[in-house]
């Protein structure tokens, strides 16, 4: 008597996800589904942060077009939350593209190469990554000189790799999946010069760059040192400035792990300011506190940076966006996606408003894309197949997203297609921006 072979639940719902949205629906990008311009959609976003900063974040997204891609993560929620998706939800990366995956250190000290960004973190439909990141993919190689179908052949490179990756995942162990680890990483030449950097971005590499010696008034240069000057990117708060900051390490501290708590208390706060972090982030709240341990030889960076909610927030059920402290929902999130994550990863509140508590810098360093061939942009791309494939998967149903996907290439069809439409309509956002600072 043959026996019945068994189709996992999660399988056949992801099959049945097809229903809802069709492999094929995913191509579909138009800006006449917007109901609103681009512009006034930062503009919504930027309410709550400094006025004074603003300038300088749009000067940092007019730079390129991919510049703009990276702060424009509000717009691309919008035109995404707003249309028909799958359902299968999983964690997200919320801000998935080329740059915000990179080295960093683990916790044995050990370089490690992920997903490294997740302030815009949350539990939401996987494509919304998958698009994400594959556009990125082709603006990244306009940007470094490839020729569109080179750009075009990356992004399917990363799409083949995900949709091959999920199915691996979803046939492994539990377990197995959880502590799954890729190794092949360290084959790609491109990753050299990233791990050569991450190896340099220590520590002692901020005090050298971010500090100097504290003057005395006796002139004694020996005493411990400060934070450097140079507004508006980094700025020394006064002692009155900084006690709110100080004073929130104290829920900070209980959000660690009991023994890192116990290394934390090693260490005593030296000198604190405010320090402008990336280009989606500016104008948000970001400070930096500066610890030192066994003598000025032994500093520890802490970077504690607001968050406010995900942009892809209000297009999302209510049951996925429980109410926590933002910082806990980056750090929850980052947990649940990366193999390993900072030790000293937590979360804090000063003056009602929410904050990610993380080490500043500790060894990390992303790829310089301009600097990749059309071969090496698609090794590249495959390994952010693999990597976005091992995130959902540790955080949602990998046998849902295969049954959903399938072994064919609709799929990577379809998104391709959208890619590279929203790429197009990024450029044309962008130039609108540009337009806009003229006047």
């Amino acid at each position: 008597m043959k026996t019945a072979k068994h189709v996992p639940a999660d399988l056949t719902h992801g099959q049945k996800a097809r229903k809802v949205v069709a492999r094929s629906g995913h191509q579909q990008w138009s800006p006449e589904h917007r109901e609103q311009s681009a512009q006034d959609i930062l503009k919504a976003a930027m309410r709550g942060r400094i006025p004074k900063l603003l300038k300088l974040r749009d000067e940092r997204m007019a730079a390129t077009a991919f510049g703009y891609f990276r702060g424009a993560v509000p717009v691309m929620a919008y035109d995404l939350g707003r249309r028909p998706h799958t359902g299968i939800l999983c964690q997200l990366c919320g801000d998935a593209h080329v740059l915000n995956l990179g080295a960093y250190a683990g916790y044995d000290g050990s370089l490690i190469f992920d997903i490294n960004d997740f302030d815009e973190t949350i539990q939401g439909p996987f494509e919304f990554d998958v698009k994400r990141l594959a556009t990125s993919l082709i603006l990244a190689g306009r940007e470094a000189g490839a020729k569109e179908r080179e750009a075009r052949a990356a992004a399917a490179v990363f799409l083949k790799r995900y949709r091959k990756s999920i199915h691996l995942f979803a046939a492994l162990p539990i377990l197995e999946m959880a502590r799954y680890q890729i190794h092949r990483q360290v084959q790609l030449d491109a990753l050299t010069t990233v791990f050569a950097k991450a190896e340099h971005s220590s520590p002692l590499h901020n005090l050298d760059t971010l500090t100097e010696p504290a003057k005395t008034k006796d002139g004694d240069l020996t005493a411990s040192r400060r934070f450097k000057s140079n507004p508006p990117i980094l700025t020394r708060l006064s002692p009155a400035e900084s006690a709110p900051i100080l004073a929130s390490l104290a829920e900070y501290k209980r959000t660690l792990q009991p023994e890192r708590r116990h290394f934390l208390a090693g260490y005593r706060p030296v000198d604190v300011a405010f320090k402008v972090v990336g280009t989606g982030s500016v104008g948000l709240r970001a400070y930096c506190i500066y610890l030192e341990g066994n003598g000025p030889a032994d500093p520890l960076f802490l970077q504690i940076k607001e968050e406010p909610a995900s942009a892809w927030a209000p297009y999302l059920p209510a049951s996925v966006r429980p109410k926590l402290n933002e910082g806990r929902r980056v750090e929850n999130g980052q947990r649940a996606m990366q193999l390993q994550s900072d030790p000293f990863l937590g979360y804090t509140t000063i003056d009602g408003r929410d904050f990610l508590v993380r080490q500043l810098n500790d060894h990390k360093a992303s790829i310089d894309f301009l600097g990749l061939g059309p071969a090496a942009l698609c090794h590249y791309a495959d390994l952010c197949g693999e990597l976005l494939a091992r995130g959902h998967a540790r955080s949602g149903s990998s046998l849902m997203i295969a049954g959903y996907l399938g072994k064919t290439d609709r799929f990577d069809k379809a998104i391709l297609r959208f890619a590279t439409a929203y790429a197009d309509q990024t450029e044309h956002d962008w130039k609108d921006l540009l337009r806009t600072r003229k006047k």
